[in-house]
């Protein structure tokens, strides 16, 4: 079972650049869309229905603004839009899909860059889903959170790690919050199977920084340290163009289903 994970930067841009045709060669059982910046009432059949997936948005109140998106092969058995916390979910932010043998959410983190009210506004983000996910493990369920993070975790996760330790996106207090996820059980999926550098996932259109590989990790796949053991690999995809960022993916093993 495939799941693949990608920060689309608009919709309907993507779909310009080859989205569908993307799809339809790759087949993924999920899609998790990141910045789908697009409502519903704005898309037409071909992004909702025409290419034979379940799908299920959680749009911003702001027009052309963050927005997520889950495309699924088998029709979840319940989905929940946001985390029903007010201030988060007026983003469009999270949706949330139950599977055969997991949860997943599909998150769009806030990005900490515009100022220090944006950076406490995604710190408060990462410390308020935690208790959530946190309880749902501690129900019994196994649990995939995905999308686009917007944090490198450690200095092999980005291109220029001294150069940006005072960038929002790498700064400590961020790093120090996916570590509080580690610490709690979570794991970070693609390093659990592949230790290389050089491996990243959002590039800067400036300066051809994707041309020189110039980029950072900051999509991933995070699972309950007891799933692991389900998972068969999950790869970062950087010849996929598109948007800024790539896709990523998790397998799952089918027997395991």
């Amino acid at each position: 079972m495939k799941l693949y994970s990608w920060n689309v930067n608009g919709i309907r841009a993507a779909e310009r650049k080859g989205l569908l045709d993307w799809l339809d060669q790759t087949q993924p059982d999920i899609l998790c869309l990141q910045e789908t910046k697009a409502r519903v009432d704005q898309l037409g059949s071909s992004l909702l229905k025409d290419h034979g997936y379940y799908t299920y948005w959680h749009s911003a109140e702001k027009a052309g603004y963050s927005g997520v998106a889950t495309f699924c092969k088998e029709e979840p058995y319940f989905v929940q839009e946001g985390l029903g916390i007010e201030r988060f979910d007026y983003e469009g932010r999270v949706i949330i899909t139950e599977h055969d043998n997991f949860l997943l959410y599909n998150i769009y983190f806030p990005n900490g860059q515009k100022d220090d009210t944006r950076l406490n506004y995604k710190l408060d983000f990462y410390d308020e889903l935690l208790p959530i996910v946190n309880e749902q493990i501690e129900n019994g369920n196994n649990v995939i959170i995905t999308g686009d993070w917007n944090t490198a975790h450690h200095p092999i996760d980005l291109a220029r790690p001294k150069e940006n330790e005072k960038t929002s996106g790498f700064m400590p207090i961020e790093r120090e919050r996916i570590d509080t996820y580690v610490s709690n059980g979570w794991v970070d999926t693609f390093r659990h199977f592949h230790s290389d550098a050089n491996r990243y996932s959002w590039w800067t259109y400036r300066f051809g920084a994707r041309e020189r590989n110039v980029g950072w990790r900051i999509d991933y796949f995070f699972v309950n340290e007891t799933f692991v053991e389900q998972l068969d690999d999950a790869e970062i995809h950087p010849d996929i163009m598109g948007s800024d960022h790539c896709p990523v993916s998790l397998t799952l093993k089918r027997d395991s289903l």
